[in-house]
């Protein structure tokens, strides 16, 4: 599944293409640079809308709310720390417990990730949408933020390609 992303294929579009930007290797040859921007831009965008909740809602939400964010966060930072070539068990120093050790540190980190969209979906639908608390903006906040985790996570970890040179 690292590789879902390796089979793109657009000559046939840039073919026709008259605006000179795009040949038929520049996604292959920028791949990790735009994923990386784009997951980037992403968590920060995430995080940007939930400084911005705690700034319009005023300490009105509960704190647990950032529980939320935090742990989809860490969820990034797990998925992220183990390489493609170690859970397919190509590394050369496998570690303390081998391709089973990190696939079950992938299995918590994406237990993390999915974890805080399912607590993100409670905030906004059970605290906000369901009791129809105004203005519904923190919840909706809190959900885009970890949505725009998830993703970045998500992004990061299958857009980049390990074997580049």
């Amino acid at each position: 599944m690292s590789g879902c992303l390796n089979e793109i294929n657009c000559d046939e579009c840039c073919a026709r293409c008259t605006c000179g930007l795009v040949d038929g290797d520049w996604f292959q040859e920028k791949r990790n640079i735009i994923s990386s921007v784009l997951a980037g831009t992403l968590f920060a965008v995430g995080w940007w809308i939930a400084i911005d909740v705690a700034v319009i809602d005023a300490g009105k939400s509960s704190k647990a709310y950032w529980a939320c964010g935090v742990f989809g966060t860490i969820g990034l930072f797990m998925i992220n720390a183990v390489s493609n070539s170690q859970l397919r068990g190509d590394a050369y120093v496998p570690g303390v417990m081998g391709m089973a050790g990190t696939r079950i540190w992938m299995v918590f980190g994406f237990l993390c990730s999915f974890g805080s969209m399912i607590g993100a979906c409670w905030i906004l639908f059970g605290e906000y949408v369901y009791q129809k608390k105004e203005p519904s903006y923190p919840g909706t906040g809190f959900f885009m933020q970890n949505l725009l985790i998830f993703m970045a996570s998500i992004l990061f970890k299958f857009g980049r390609v390990e074997d580049v040179y």
